[in-house]
């Protein structure tokens, strides 16, 4: 059987939102993933491990083009 329409969306993002709360949120968010993954990955055999630790890896440095991208949008005060 086939469904007329595609299930909608379970999340989404204000259109609305400015992007510095945007950017924040992105960054709040990777964060967590960033701690979770280490938590996890030494709770796991040696391959599983290596394959965590690489997830962990993309999400720190998907961290750092978010943090790069929010010191442009919203500069930290010199001083």
């Amino acid at each position: 059987m086939a469904k007329p329409t595609p299930n909608p969306p379970i999340f989404t993002v204000n259109p609305h939102q400015n992007t510095e709360a945007l950017l924040v949120n992105a960054s709040e968010t990777l964060s967590s993933l960033n701690a979770m993954t280490c938590n996890l990955a030494f709770n796991l055999d040696t391959s599983q491990r290596a394959i965590m630790l690489g997830i962990q890896q993309m999400a720190e440095l998907s961290q750092l083009l978010v943090d790069r991208a929010l010191e442009q949008v919203s500069p930290a005060p010199e001083g």
